[in-house]
């Protein structure tokens, strides 16, 4: 029997009915429903499902992302159309089952014996021999012969004008036939599941029970009975964020334009998160120590979860899904960018915001992250005259800080220690994000540096401001010439005590040239003296534009060394101003001293396109881990196992067991039998060659 790939043919005056019907049952239409689902599911792969919008615009642009979310690929396994094809590819396939099993169970129960002696010999596999044997002694010989092979046998006994003929008919490999059943089952049963254990019933109760998602704020307490599913919902799959020493029942369901809460009928209660990391700082393993209140009982039940290896508990898997910030502590110390803001201390929690008041501009602070380990890569010498402009962890720190180290450099990992990311939103709601580093890394320089990240958008990349450690490994010495560079009395100061330091005693007529040359300098890269045609607030770029503006370009170069030595005295006289105000000891003019100096001025320089009034770096924290369990009720799951073995077994029928039909029909002659003998098989092999010539030899010892 083949099976046939045309659909149901219904007796009906309507034709229109009659090819509706057909195409549906019709196996054809079910391949391309089975096509259009692995395109929808490759898109589902490819694009990541239910992030922020804010994502999406950001790699799309808004004209795509609103294209895109209308046609519901931000959530391609629970969109309207997809579980659409899946229930037409699940009817099309029952009614394609429901058309071939019942010939395909005929066709098991039949052994064709009725099959004549001519078309015996049109099979390509045909042999005839004389037997000197009466065709009932060979019939029932040939027929125990077979059935010790494992082959079905029936035996038909037929009369001939000759006299009484025997028909051996045989068969096997008929699991063939049962594979076609099995797969084609396997498809129904793992969509089924597949509906069972998506969005479909949670969706029908947002059709037909009212429920609705919600996308405020506050407090889930606070969230109205409109926007909860109850604890008997048959399905559902959802987040559940625990922090360590507190219990949460309430999972997290995310829809496309919302959430919803979904009641479990029990709590969980983290007791205790482990995390380990390689080398690379990357987690190795994740656990979490739990224990289990049940609602209605009061009994407890500890477990432990980790990846792979999940709870269950009232049919309710919880599975360890990722973890996160459970709400820790952080005090920050703000540093001024610029002589209005002054120096402070702020706490808050990972999570929350804080108000800052920046004059007449007020500044919302977003606790964002605190990441206690990162591990980054070190290799090379480090940079050498980097412009801190671009100084970011993709570009120019690419040879030193993990994940963007080159592939054919030798890798040195290290742990650089906490560091702390936040936002600040203005007014207008506009948030900018930074991340900085608590403790000073070396990056080759000689000379320790903290990295000050900042980025306008998710999508770009941190660039980092890099200010040079002290002797104490603080970053109080730059802050404080940053603080004197604002101030006019020290800078006047700074610039008569260098003058006086570099004029000869023999020549005090030089003292005022140098004296304005020095003030000059150090006014150019304050940003007191703008130059015409330039928009750099101040630093070397400002320097430059002034060299560019108002000195020939021939003689820049010279020109150029000369300010810029005398701006680096300059600073350095600053430097021994500030630290004398603060009742520090003057600074040593040493290796340490200029190589700290000469960070300083390219972070000086760079201060001015900081975006911030001020930096916060970390100074202390309390960390506190919270788990995220993926918590799924899924009676889905075991059909769906059980499509997986019908698809198994059933693809491995169809590949690999051939389905053999022989006939053997021994006609009466003279004292004996005339055996004509053929095989069918559904696939024309090697194997069928070399088994019908064993048969043949051994049943009647025909020859070639």
């Amino acid at each position: 029997m083949t099976v046939s790939t045309q659909g149901l043919e219904l007796k009906s005056s309507s034709s229109s009915l009659r090819a509706a019907v057909e195409l549906l049952s019709s196996m054809r239409f079910a391949i391309s429903l089975l096509t259009v689902i692995c395109i929808a599911s490759v898109i589902g792969t490819v694009l990541k499902q239910h992030e922020p919008l804010t994502n999406y615009i950001n790699q799309f642009g808004p004209f795509w992302t609103e294209v895109f979310g209308k046609l519901d690929l931000y959530a391609v396994y629970s969109a309207w159309w997809f579980l659409l094809i899946l229930a037409f590819l699940v009817t099309s396939t029952t009614l394609c089952i429901a058309r071939n099993t019942p010939k395909i169970i005929t066709d098991l129960k039949s052994y064709k014996e009725n099959i004549r002696e001519q078309s015996l010999r049109a099979f390509h596999h045909r042999a005839e021999a004389a037997l000197g044997e009466a065709p009932e002694t060979a019939a029932r010989r040939i027929g125990q012969l077979l059935a010790g092979s494992g082959w079905k046998v029936k035996l038909q006994q037929r009369e001939t004008s000759a006299g009484s003929g025997w028909m051996v008919a045989a068969k096997a490999g008929a699991a063939n036939k049962l594979g076609y059943i099995a797969a084609h089952s396997a498809i129904v049963l793992v969509c089924l599941g597949g509906l069972l254990d998506g969005d479909l019933i949670v969706r029908a109760q947002m059709w037909v029970g009212g429920k609705t998602p919600y996308n405020g704020g506050g407090l889930i307490a606070d969230v109205k009975p409109e926007h909860r599913l109850s604890e008997r919902n048959p399905t559902f799959r959802g987040n559940l964020l625990v922090a360590e020493g507190t219990q949460s029942s309430t999972a997290i369901l995310s829809q496309s334009d919302g959430i919803l809460l979904q009641e479990l009928p029990f709590a969980v209660e983290l007791k205790k998160f482990i995390v380990e990391h390689y080398s690379t700082g990357m987690p190795k393993l994740f656990a979490s120590e739990i224990v289990i209140h049940d609602k209605a009982t009061g009994e407890k039940q500890e477990a432990r979860v980790e990846v792979n290896h999940p709870a269950s508990y009232k049919g309710v898997e919880i599975y360890q899904s990722s973890f996160d910030d459970g709400g820790s502590t952080v005090r920050l110390q703000a540093l001024p960018m610029n002589a209005a803001t002054k120096p402070f201390q702020i706490e808050g929690v990972i999570g929350s915001a804080s108000q800052l008041t920046n004059g007449s501009e007020k500044l919302t602070l977003e606790y964002t992250g605190l990441r206690v380990i990162n591990v980054e890569n070190f290799a090379g010498n480090g940079p050498s005259g980097v412009d801190v402009r671009k100084v970011d962890l993709r570009e120019s720190l690419n040879q030193r800080l993990g994940a963007a180290n080159k592939a054919d450099a030798k890798k040195t990992q290290r742990n650089v220690g906490p560091s702390i990311s936040y936002k600040l939103r203005d007014a207008a709601g506009q948030a900018r994000e930074f991340h900085n580093y608590m403790l000073p890394m070396d990056l080759g320089d000689g000379v320790p540096v903290f990295l000050l990240g900042m980025r306008e958008t998710p999508a770009e990349p941190f660039r980092y401001l890099r200010v040079p450690a002290d002797a104490q490994g603080s970053s109080d010495e730059f802050f404080r010439l940053r603080s004197a560079l604002a101030d006019p009395a020290l800078r006047e100061q700074a610039v008569r005590r260098y003058a006086a330091k570099v004029v000869d005693a023999s020549r005090p007529d030089l003292l005022p040239q140098l004296t304005a040359s020095a003030a000059r300098a150090l006014g150019l890269f304050a940003g007191l003296e703008k130059v015409k045609g330039s928009s750099a607030p101040g630093g070397l770029q400002a320097v430059a534009d002034f060299m560019e503006a108002n000195v020939p370009e021939s003689e820049r170069n010279r020109a150029g060394e000369m300010l810029i030595r005398i701006l680096n005295g300059t600073l350095f006289e600053l430097a021994q101003v500030a630290r004398e105000r603060a009742g520090l000891k003057a600074l040593v003019p040493d290796e340490a001293s200029q190589a700290f100096m000469t960070q300083a001025v390219l972070a000086l320089s760079d201060a001015y396109l900081y975006p911030a009034p001020m930096v916060l770096q970390l100074v202390d924290f309390k960390q506190v881990q919270a788990s995220v369990f993926q918590v799924a009720r899924a009676p889905g799951k075991n059909i769906v196992y059980l499509g997986c073995a019908l698809l198994i077994l059933g693809v491995f029928a169809m590949l690999y067991v051939r389905e053999r039909r022989l006939w053997v029909w021994l006609a009466p002659q003279d004292a004996g039998a005339h055996a004509t003998m053929a095989l069918s098989a559904n696939r024309k092999t090697m194997d069928g060659d070399r088994e019908f010539a064993q048969l043949r030899d051994k049943l009647i010892g025909a020859k070639e």
